[in-house]
């Protein structure tokens, strides 16, 4: 009886990883050492598909008495070091891919693919590639949680990103806590998310940070006095965000007053018919692209000329298309800007320019960087054990992203920059930069 080599894989959607080798024993002569085969790069990983060819080279049983211990050590060591070539950092990434925002789900995998890309064409991370397995929630509630646990046993993952809403992101975090794998989300910004858990980490800044830049704006640079909140109750995100902007308006002695609409509305007309009636001097829109036009364009038919000031969730080219024109005039924060002069902005703006045919939005930016951010850790964990995957993100300190550079503080919330744009003539520009 011989001994062979031979490779173990699994079967995945039609294609074969090679994943390891093992000794073992056979009733065939010889050690067949499959040597040589096509790599095919796929989104930064590396794939065998089935019908290809493999070399395969026979050793008699004469020839394998024949070698030294010392020729036995080099052709372990050989195989030790075919099986390392083949291992893949395994991360999840779940966003809206399809759906109600498919717009922001689009582009932050894009973001996070071009990081992905880039990684391993540097040499990866401990020097392996990363494998980013892409999961799309469909903008639905409760496909997060289903997805977070195929990540876990099914896919193994050392680490988990996303997802791109707060309300999403809620869904999955309590699992992942759970089987301490580290979630970083790259844009989910409402406070409750960190505090769900030690594995659980954001990399953007949180609502009560833009909630008070956007309330400090209005009373600032736009002297408002009175104002009222329209609050998107369905979405996390938009409650937190109502909470930050009423707690400092409080604070200032200013007079503020909430109307609310739900996610998936359509006619916004009583809600802005009772803003007219208390003339506002600002409104504030802490919703999503997908109402937030809506609300912009039957507002300015109503004869609502007031400025209206959003956040983050108004960066979508699907704004200004549905909007038009009555989206001049208004302003919103956000993570980032393609306009910042920044060298290092300007390099990540050619490369998914020339990648995708189109300007990065702030969150395609905010998963390049959560990838990025995510790889570094990795490679100053020294290992993809999860739990030094965790301390490593928690060590976080000036990490130097397109989106500014980011630390981790002891919440597990990200201290970086924002910046406050303006839409004019169907274009944004940057009317301020803020940091914390």
């Amino acid at each position: 009886m011989s001994q062979e080599y031979r490779s173990t894989g699994v079967r995945s959607t039609g294609v074969q990883e090679f994943r390891s080798w093992e000794l073992g024993a056979t009733g065939q002569q010889g050690i067949e050492i499959q040597e040589s085969f096509k790599r095919e790069q796929m989104g930064g990983t590396h794939n065998h598909r089935e019908g290809e060819n493999w070399q395969v080279y026979s050793v008699t049983p004469e020839l394998l008495n024949s070698f030294t211990p010392g020729l036995m050590g080099i052709l372990l060591l050989l195989l030790l070091t075919i099986q390392s070539s083949f291992a893949e950092v395994k991360i999840g990434a779940v966003t809206c891919l399809t759906g109600a925002l498919s717009t922001f789900g689009v582009s932050s995998i894009q973001g996070a693919k071009l990081a992905v890309e880039e990684i391993n064409a540097a040499g990866g991370t401990l020097g392996q590639s990363i494998q980013l397995i892409v999961e799309d929630n469909g903008s639905k509630a409760g496909e997060t949680a289903t997805i977070t646990r195929k990540f876990i046993s099914q896919d193994k993952v050392i680490a988990i990103l996303g997802d791109l809403t707060s309300s999403a992101t809620m869904e999955g975090a309590p699992l992942a806590q759970a089987a301490k794998i580290p979630l970083l989300t790259p844009s989910a910004t409402n406070i409750a998310i960190t505090k769900i858990g030690d594995y659980i980490f954001r990399s953007c800044f949180i609502d009560p940070f833009t909630g008070k830049i956007m309330a400090k704006f209005a009373f600032d640079r736009l002297q408002a006095r009175r104002a009222i909140l329209m609050t998107d109750v369905k979405q996390d995100y938009s409650v937190g965000l109502t909470d930050a902007i009423r707690h400092y308006f409080t604070q200032s002695g200013v007079s503020i007053s909430n109307v609310s609409y739900s996610s998936g509305d359509t006619d916004f007309r009583t809600q802005l018919t009772e803003v007219r009636t208390a003339h506002p001097d600002v409104v504030f829109l802490p919703g999503y692209y997908t109402e937030a036009a809506l609300i912009l364009l039957q507002a300015r038919q109503l004869g609502i000329t007031c400025p209206f000031l959003g956040g983050e969730g108004w960066d979508s080219p699907a704004l200004v298309k549905v909007a038009g024109k009555a989206a001049d005039g208004n302003y919103y924060t956000d993570h980032f800007s393609a306009a910042d002069p920044d060298p290092k902005v300007q390099k990540f703006v050619q490369a998914y320019q020339a990648k995708y045919a189109s300007l990065p939005d702030a969150l395609a930016a905010l998963w390049y960087d959560g990838a990025g951010l995510l790889s570094q850790a990795v490679q100053r964990a020294g290992s993809t054990d999860a739990a030094k995957v965790r301390d490593a993100l928690a060590a976080t300190r000036d990490f130097d992203g397109v989106t500014g550079r980011i630390s981790i503080d002891e919440n597990r919330n990200a201290s970086k920059s924002g910046v406050i744009l303006k839409i004019e003539n169907g274009e944004t520009t940057m009317v301020q930069q803020i940091t914390p």
